[in-house]
């Protein structure tokens, strides 16, 4: 099956299968107008051959009307380009499902990165008990978030499972249906979701993906690895983040988090009640047939009324299961062992809870509850905090925090930020007794900065009557390029203070630490967010092995590059020895969630390269994982040199008013595809700091200018050049797997512009000499990592990558035309006097509109 090469592989099962259910789709009757499957073929071919011969969007639009149409009213133009969107958003969709349907067939299933593979080498190397012992520890964590990077409603989500079958299938009756379906199912929201709409699209996934996957590959190391023998450790394991995520969503209550965390429980125990089901019909056997028709009943009633709860103690349930197994074997011939052994493993990955639900919160907002909590604590007469608690030094105030406990009463908070706080310190211990401990076990604090930070939520849960038994992680979050310099420091701080201490001696001594990509870059540019990351898990590690503390790292990712995505499972295979590796913990969102865990094939295949990553760093590291003193003087000096660009290019005074102006920016707000608002505060002025690292990654990704993703990264390059010592580049590159992963993630960014989209910019009177700092940055950037990469093309190592985007590019070329002329429609009517305020309505929707495409065809940033 895989004799073929994968491009190969690639162009028979994806390119040409859509190529035909393309035409298939153009050809089905949707709408009103006539022939928009026929007309949309030609107006693509009018748009790229507009842009190869320099026509901006709004030329190349007309001039179509012009050709293929008898002088349209304005009304008939409109129509047609919404009907355009409409039929574009529903081919992206095609093509997610012809990918995800040739996945097994294009990727090796057992080939590099697979635990098949790392087993094989494991032996040849003999190497075998080292990676089950590597194994007992090790851990990989995927944590699902509701960020919003993908607009599908879950209905389109189940057109694309059902069509991903059918093709798998060929069943062309089935696929007809489905294209039809596609065309007539909206995928506009009204309405924004709630917290608890984005939990039950997520769940879908854990059950329908995750809940086979992750056991499947557990199962596979059972028994391959451990030659079937029980596994203390779970090696797997799921988080999950909607309806816990407070940090700059209001619309998180209490109410919320503890209902998540409910129909998280009811739905492991349906699915555990679907397989005790089969179960009961295959044991049929004296002495094991009484107990699984209990477990079912019981599964059965709290599944369908979770009210009633009279679900049996966890560790009861799993003892019931081994006393069935152990029937099996002593009486019935080890008759379906195999199917007990699954399921008893299934109930040891999953528990009650399904997925951990993690609690987040900004701690600038802590710091003002926390404010809050005192104050009113010193009104009612409590001794707890002395009247000057807010003169005190930083070191005075770290006294008391970690002393003080007892049990506030949140009715007395009148502040409603600090009861919902408390609130949700309250539900995570209402959720550990319903869910067990691992139900809400980690309590993360974004844009940490001080110790203070960390010690007023390890007080917030003493002052909730956990009494310094905190059965929770508090898990700061460093995503400045200050904070993750200072995160050393303030690790420091809290690792020598008796209490924290102490808390962690009760937590295992192991303190997980998350890291942001994405308002890294957003902060310091694409190099120096990266390079700021890896320096501070080396200086972290350092700090935390001094004090006997195994530090766990926690990554927020994005999909695209610029948020921390692109290729990880290879970041992660890159980090040398001077990085603590014990566990992978990373977040997974939007369509890195669909494209990456969307399907049973994909999900099975990106978890094991996650888990081969961490075994290949233990097991089979080489040199090209360690930073030699020259390594790091460059990457150092790269960092520095291409921070200043980034900086100075940020400064600029057209920065703002450009993102503004001329990209999609102020339109997320108006997609109605996630819960939480676009911006951190609600003032009418843009700030730069208030920005969103999404909306602000999506807007240079809508303009196909990605600037997060490679911007300083030329003129970093290019001082090697100009110093004629590009030599040292090209070995560094040859013999660094870090530095060629970080260059390998900045050519897919650059791989996914297109400037000619947006050249017409060059001659703006206010953002031309803008426009131009910006191009002439991709300019050098391509053509110093060529050089670099010794490539005549991008991504030239990677040509199945390359021809998905490619595709995905083409297909969204005439969306991508008609959002860049709506967008100069808007700017020419807002400068008329006699502005028809209606009709600037009509272009803001279909700069919209054509927002979802766009962001949905880029699901292979992941």
């Amino acid at each position: 099956m895989h004799k073929q090469p994968k491009l190969t592989r690639f162009n028979e099962n994806v390119l040409a299968k859509y190529q035909i259910y393309n035409s298939i789709f153009m050809t089905l009757p949707f709408d009103t107008i006539s022939k928009t499957g026929v007309l949309l073929p030609l107006f693509h071919e009018v748009c790229k051959n507009g842009f190869s011969s320099k026509k901006n969007p709004n030329e190349i639009v007309e001039s179509f009307f012009q050709t293929y149409q008898e002088n349209p009213t304005e009304d008939e133009k409109v129509n047609l380009l919404f009907r355009f969107i409409q039929y574009i958003e529903r081919q992206v969709v095609l093509f997610d499902a012809i990918e995800d349907a040739a996945f097994p067939v294009v990727n090796n299933m057992d080939g590099v990165g697979t635990l098949r593979n790392s087993k094989e080498m494991a032996t040849q190397e003999n190497k075998k008990e080292a990676l089950k012992k590597h194994l007992e520890d090790f851990k990989v964590r995927v944590v699902l978030t509701a960020h919003p990077t993908q607009f599908y409603p879950g209905t389109v989500l189940g057109i694309i499972t059902d069509l991903t079958e059918a093709i798998q299938k060929n069943d062309l009756l089935k696929i007809n249906q489905l294209l039809a379906q596609l065309g007539k199912t909206p995928f506009f929201k009204h309405e924004k979701p709630t917290p608890y709409d984005e939990a039950v699209n997520l769940i879908w996934y854990l059950e329908n993906v995750f809940y086979h996957s992750i056991a499947n590959v557990y199962d596979y190391v059972q028994s391959n690895i451990f030659d079937g023998h029980p596994i203390k450790n779970e090696i797997i394991n799921l988080g999950f983040w909607p309806g816990g995520d407070r940090d700059g969503n209001p619309f998180v209550t209490t109410e919320i988090t503890l209902n998540v965390a409910k129909r998280l429980k009811q739905t492991i125990l349906k699915n555990y009640y679907r397989d005790i089901r089969s179960l009961k019909r295959r044991l049929t056997f004296n002495g094991v047939e009484q107990i699984i028709s209990e477990l079912e009943s019981l599964l059965f009633e709290n599944s369908v009324n979770p009210e009633i709860n009279t679900m049996i103690a966890l560790n009861e349930f799993i003892e019931k299961l081994q006393q069935i197994r152990e029937t099996l074997i002593s009486k019935h011939q080890s008759l379906y062992l195999t199917e007990i052994d699954g399921f008893i493993n299934k109930v040891h990955l999953f528990g009650y809870h399904f997925a951990t639900l993690d609690i987040r919160q900004d701690s600038r907002v802590h710091h003002n509850v926390f404010s809050e909590i005192v104050t009113t604590l010193q009104k009612t007469g409590s001794t707890l905090f002395p009247k000057n608690y807010f003169e005190l030094s930083e070191d005075e105030q770290l006294q008391i925090l970690s002393e003080v406990s007892g049990a506030v009463d949140v009715s007395t908070i009148k502040d409603e930020m600090a009861a919902k706080t408390l609130g949700s310190i309250y539900a995570l211990k209402a959720i550990q007794q319903n869910n067990g401990e691992r139900g809400a076990n980690r309590y993360i604090i974004s844009n940490n900065q001080t110790a203070v930070n960390v010690m007023e939520t390890f007080a917030m849960f003493n002052l909730c009557g956990f009494n310094h038994h905190i059965t929770a992680d508090i898990i700061p979050l460093f995503e400045t390029v200050d904070d993750l310099t200072n995160a050393k420091s303030v690790m420091e701080k809290l690792y020598t203070n008796p209490a924290y201490k102490n808390h962690l001696a009760k937590r295992e001594n192991k303190q997980t630490v998350m890291l942001g990509f994405s308002d890294g870059t957003k902060d310091g540019g694409y190099l120096m967010a990266n390079w700021s990351i890896f320096k501070a898990k080396e200086n972290l590690t350092e700090i935390s092995r001094q004090y006997g503390v195994k530090v766990i790292f926690f990554d927020g990712r994005g999909g695209p590059p610029a948020r921390g995505g692109g290729k990880t499972h290879q970041f992660y295979a890159s980090l040398g020895p001077t990085i603590e590796d014990e566990e992978i913990q990373l977040t997974v969102q939007g369509q890195t969630i669909s494209s990456n865990f969307g399907t049973l094939d994909s999900s099975q295949y990106n978890i094991e390269q996650l888990l081969s990553a961490g075994i290949s760093n233990e097991l089979f590291s080489n040199a090209n994982n360690i930073m030699t003193k020259n390594d790091t003087e460059i990457m150092n000096d790269l960092a520095t040199t291409s921070y200043k660009a980034y900086s100075e290019f940020k400064n600029h005074p057209k920065f703002l008013s450009y993102l503004e102006k001329m990209s999609t920016l102020k339109y997320y707000a108006k997609t109605n595809i996630g819960s939480r608002p676009s911006k951190r505060s609600k003032s009418a002025k843009l700030n730069f700091s208030d920005l969103r690292a999404i909306p602000f990654v999506g807007s240079w990704s809508q303009l196909k200018q990605n600037v997060p993703g490679f911007y300083g990264v030329g003129t970093a390059l290019k001082k090697y050049e100009d110093a004629g010592e590009f030599d040292k580049l090209i070995k560094f590159y040859n013999n660094s797997d870090f530095f060629k992963a970080l260059i390998g993630n900045s050519m897919m960014s650059l791989s996914k512009s297109f400037f000619e989209l947006t050249s017409y910019m060059s001659k703006d009177k206010e953002f031309g000499e803008f426009w131009n700092i910006i191009y002439n940055e991709y300019l050098t950037t391509k053509r110093l990592i060529l050089k670099l990469s010794n490539y005549t093309e991008l991504m030239q190592s990677n040509k199945v990558g390359k021809e998905s985007i490619n595709i995905r590019e083409n297909i969204v070329l005439p969306l991508l035309t008609i959002q860049q002329y709506a967008l100069i429609k808007i700017q020419e009517l807002q400068q008329d006097e006699h502005t028809n305020h209606e009709k600037i309505k009509i272009y803001e929707k279909m700069v919209t509109r054509s927002l979802f495409g766009n962001i949905n065809a880029s699901r292979n940033s992941a």
